[in-house]
């Protein structure tokens, strides 16, 4: 299922790079073309922002997950008790890292579209 997820982030991603890279193409007077071009740059580093940040939301979630180890170690309570703990960290952990994969898909097609988007507006 992860792997899944991961073809449907890459040909989303895809799909909008062949967006703008026809639409781009398609439009024939410089002004058009060089305007479309900065909405859609606004666009890609707004989002490329938003993907950015989330890896300090991930950063932060590394941090709870080695101190839930520490403290579920440190209790000592029942078998029962920490190998349920175990097993949620181990789903946070593995829920974190496909985030992680994602976003850097998305920032990976967000620097073509902005590549993309710069080319058209150099080129006239």
């Amino acid at each position: 299922m992860r792997f899944l997820s991961y073809a449907y982030c890459v040909v989303s991603n895809f799909v909008f790079l062949g967006l703008v890279y026809f639409s781009l193409n398609f439009l024939d007077q410089y002004p058009q073309r060089a305007t479309v071009a900065i909405l859609m740059l606004v666009y890609a580093a707004m989002h490329a922002f938003s993907a950015l940040r989330s890896f300090y939301f991930f950063q932060r979630i590394e941090r709870l997950e080695g101190e839930t180890r520490r403290l579920a170690s440190a209790a000592g309570e029942g078998p029962n008790s920490t190998a349920s703990r175990k097993q949620i960290v181990l789903g946070v952990t593995e829920l974190r890292h496909a985030g992680e994969v994602k976003a850097y898909i998305d920032l990976f097609f967000l620097a073509l579209v902005i590549l993309l988007c710069i080319a058209k507006i150099v080129t006239g």
